[in-house]
């Protein structure tokens, strides 16, 4: 099964925005991503409708953050870019007639329901001004490698 990746490009896009001087066309964000630009204005366009980034059109436009990185979460990234659930294990049948499959429906649901609560409060509690702080660490030791 193929992994959802929207939420992981997403944070790397806003990263990189963050650090970049000016708007990224999405022509360069999807060199980045290697993808399409369709791909990056259909993703970018539900961050931009959470006020998270703006679009400026013509020459010299692009996207460009427009929101607080310390305001805003990795689970509000993950909404904004239409994620999917967190889990997508479920049952077959919601209102099974069999005793076992009732029994197996409700222990699964229980633990996805605890599971789910833990990691939206984890992303939740994690800001894009969070992570920008440890990429410009790691980006200040590579500097320190180089000199």
């Amino acid at each position: 099964m193929r992994n959802d990746s929207r939420l992981s490009r997403m944070l790397h896009v806003l990263l990189h925005m963050a650090r970049h001087d000016g708007p990224m066309t999405s022509e360069a964000i999807a060199r980045m991503l290697g993808t399409n630009p369709v791909v990056v204005r259909r993703t970018m366009a539900g961050l931009r409708d959470a006020g998270y980034v703006r679009s400026e059109k013509g020459h010299g436009g692009g996207w460009a953050i427009a929101a607080d990185l310390e305001a805003v979460s990795l689970l509000d990234v993950h909404r904004a870019v239409g994620g999917p659930r967190i889990f997508a294990i479920g049952s077959e049948h919601s209102n099974p007639d069999c005793a076992v499959e009732k029994t197996v429906n409700a222990a699964v649901e229980d633990a996805l329901r605890d599971a789910e609560a833990l990691l939206v409060a984890r992303l939740g509690a994690v800001s894009l001004a969070e992570l920008a702080r440890v990429f410009e660490g790691h980006c200040a030791q590579a500097d320190e490698r180089r000199a």
